[in-house]
């Protein structure tokens, strides 16, 4: 089971496991790093400053940034099955990030997968019986795009995966107190035909509000997966100081939310 504790006397990481088998969790803001810790590439004022982050990273995790795959994220449904002979990609130059993908997933170990978020849902999961492991990035294009049932349709479908038998973990992301949107984006949600219970209507600022995190989840459950077996944390990235928002700072950085087989 994936579970939340903290660890680390630095605080540039909140771990959900570390243990002989896996690792997993998402890294945090932080006033005391370089960029206040930002781990993309992609929204960074020195690539270095961000190569150093995840040198830090890597360091607390024992092992290599050439551990890490990163993947060139659109919003879109996309996901991408990662060899032992992708490693490597995306960790210390963007131009090598898996093209055009927001999700990841693989059976081998030592290598970090990664997926990067500010506001958007990050989702980390394992299966122990079948050892895949894997991140998906639903931002709210990506849940209505279904990413999530897509990413875990094909592990069930083509890769063999009985449904009840992941682990999975909903990281940090925009609250629905301040998930404040419009009636284009409520229309697409309300189509999905299994939302309306995680959406509300403001009527003092003509304003509906969603509850992306659990979309999601609702999501994984439609797939097969127990509600037991899904954990959300609940920290607001736009409320939390420890949190990155592009819905509050534009020009914010990443959290990288990773998972790894040992």
């Amino acid at each position: 089971m994936l579970y939340i504790v903290v660890i680390g006397d630095d605080m540039n990481a909140k771990m959900y496991r570390n243990d002989e088998n896996l690792v997993a969790g998402i890294t945090l803001k932080n006033t005391s790093e370089l960029e206040l810790n930002n781990m993309a590439l992609h929204v960074c004022d020195n690539e270095q400053n961000i190569l150093q982050n995840r040198a830090k990273l890597a360091n607390l995790l024992q092992c290599n940034v050439e551990d890490f795959v990163c993947a060139n994220q659109t919003h879109s449904a996309n996901f991408h099955k990662v060899t032992i002979e992708e490693k490597g990609l995306g960790a210390t130059e963007l131009t090598t990030a898996i093209h055009n993908t927001d999700a990841l997933y693989t059976y081998e170990p030592n290598i970090l997968l990664c997926t990067f978020t500010a506001d958007c849902v990050p989702v980390i999961f394992h299966h122990e019986e079948r050892g895949v492991i894997g991140v998906i990035h639903s931002g709210w294009q990506g849940t209505v795009k279904e990413i999530t049932v897509k990413v875990f349709n094909q592990l069930v479908n083509e890769e063999g995966c009985n449904p009840k038998g992941f682990k999975v973990l909903l990281g940090p992301a925009l609250s629905q107190e301040k998930f404040e949107v419009d009636e284009d984006v409520y229309v697409q949600f309300k189509d999905l035909g299994y939302a309306d219970d995680y959406m509300y209507f403001n009527e003092d600022t003509h304003k509906f509000h969603i509850d992306n995190q659990k979309t999601v989840k609702r999501q994984c459950e439609l797939v097969g997966i127990p509600v037991e077996n899904i954990t959300i944390d609940s920290t607001c990235t736009f409320l939390s100081d420890k949190g990155f928002s592009y819905r509050q700072d534009k020009k914010s950085g990443r959290h990288l939310s990773f998972i790894m087989k040992k």
